[in-house]
């Protein structure tokens, strides 16, 4: 049983589930913790996603409610379904459900994207990777910086290094992505301007925060395309910032755009300005110059090899971080051969035939 209910889980479910379905039974459960068209259905047509077997339908709410409602509609699921084993993606909120749901059931649980560690517990990303792989019979690592990470904290038992299922999706639609409409569409040349993501709830929460992003937007150089999370429209309507926003000369608040569209305007933007943790490590993949709305990434090895840079909701800080902006000479492949999917598929089958 595989459990998604993000953008990110749907794009890393794509290829893993083709990898799943080729050697045994995958039932597939989307939470609805996105429930938005434009965040849920575009991603399952156009990457053809099966149709999922359950929709626990969680919809609008607060993390504990989303948390609530998923594990009321998990527990069911499980106990009926009986499956040898629960997988989950990455960090959100579903991950944490499918977590606690696989322990209090006793079933085995296998985490995709185990390791990753920004090491600041006040994140609801990191309290959900942390517990999910302290909660995991089978932990499925990207980096070898992840696989370092388990050991530190003594976990070392069904361990496998496998390679990210990003790198996996990303070489599988690749062909597809380059048809897609491109930054023409948007009336941008290719390499002339920044493409904009954000979403959490620290850049978004608060007035405070709000009014950081409204002034990064506005020291951004050049030409911006900011494809705006229904989440953060909100929140800047509600705070009274959405004209404010809307008026900064040279910036582009358009609607959400699937996987295929993102990865061509990524592909030919000048650098990326995100605080999404799949962001930049699609930008390292792409070899897009990164700039990081955060203080800390779990993707560290974006840092540590020049692909990425932190700074916070600091204007100035983002504005130097552009004007030095470059990807090095030389860099090793950081997220394996794009085989993790079926490797993930394969040492599934090996687990669960030797129960």
């Amino acid at each position: 049983m595989s459990l998604v209910g993000n953008r990110p889980q749907f794009v890393k479910a794509a290829p893993l589930s083709r990898a799943l379905r080729a050697r045994g039974t995958e039932i597939l459960v989307h939470s609805g913790q996105h429930y938005d068209p434009e965040l849920a259905d575009l991603f399952f047509d156009e990457l053809a996603i099966p149709t999922p077997d359950h929709a626990l339908g969680v919809g609008k709410g607060t993390p504990l409610g989303q948390l609530a409602a998923m594990l009321t509609g998990l527990e069911g699921l499980v106990a009926a379904e009986r499956p040898d084993v629960l997988l989950v993606y990455g960090d959100t909120t579903t991950t944490l459900a499918g977590a606690i749901c696989a322990a209090k059931s006793g079933v085995p649980l296998a985490h995709v994207e185990a390791g990753l560690r920004a090491f600041d517990r006040t994140m609801p990303e990191e309290q959900n990777r942390v517990t999910t792989d302290h909660l995991s019979e089978l932990l499925f690592c990207p980096t070898p910086v992840a696989v370092a990470n388990l050991q530190r904290e003594a976990i070392t038992t069904g361990v496998h290094m496998v390679g990210d299922v990003m790198l996996d999706a990303a070489l599988l639609f690749a062909d597809a992505a380059a048809h897609r409409p491109g930054p023409e569409a948007y009336g941008l040349s290719p390499r002339e301007y920044i493409l904009m993501t954000v979403h959490r709830a620290a850049a978004t929460d608060t007035r405070e925060a709000l009014a950081s992003l409204v002034q990064v937007l506005g020291a951004l150089p050049g030409p911006v395309l900011f494809p705006v999370h229904p989440r953060t429209r909100t929140k800047l309507a509600d705070a009274g910032l959405w004209d404010a926003a809307a008026a900064l000369p040279g910036v582009q608040l358009v609607a959400p755009v699937g996987y295929l569209e993102f990865t061509r305007l990524l592909t030919q933007a000048r650098a990326v300005v995100t605080d999404s943790g799949g962001v930049q490590k699609e930008a390292c993949l792409h070899r897009i110059p990164c700039v990081t709305l955060r203080d800390t990434t779990e993707w560290t090895e974006t840092v540590t090899h020049g692909f990425n840079t932190l700074t916070g909701l600091d204007p100035s800080r983002v504005a130097s971080a552009l004007a030095h902006a470059a990807i090095p000479e030389s860099a090793p492949d950081l997220y394996g051969d794009g085989h993790a999917s079926a490797r993930i598929a394969e040492i599934l089958e090996r687990f669960v035939a030797a129960r």
